[in-house]
């Protein structure tokens, strides 16, 4: 099996306002992590602070500051370069880890 050929940038081509777009999207996301992290220090707090919910909550913290740390490394790629390049593929796999992680400790706290 032959590897595909590298794809070369159209210069041509203009990616209008695709990485502004792509950066909001990011910053969204974030946000709506952090969300999750607040609701979960604040199901702990308020539902008595058991050790496991103790633990999930940690944990559920610890996920956050992982994937704001991907995001913000993403956002600041797309914000400085004028032709950012691609999202490698062990950064994309870090976002993804760190979300459903997130969400398997916030369904453990709701359970």
């Amino acid at each position: 099996m032959s590897d595909p050929a590298p794809r070369r940038q159209d210069p041509d081509r203009d990616p209008g306002l695709q990485p502004e777009r792509t950066r909001l999207a990011w910053r969204r996301t974030t946000l709506s992590g952090t969300v999750v992290a607040v609701l979960a220090v604040k199901a702990v707090l308020h539902g008595g602070a058991s050790a496991a919910g103790v633990v999930a909550c940690a944990l559920c913290c610890v996920l956050w500051l992982g994937f704001l740390r991907v995001a913000h490394q993403r956002i600041h790629t797309l914000a400085t370069a004028p032709s950012p390049a691609a999202f490698a593929p062990r950064h994309a796999a870090a976002a993804v880890l760190c979300t459903v992680a997130m969400a398997v400790c916030g369904a453990a706290l709701v359970l």
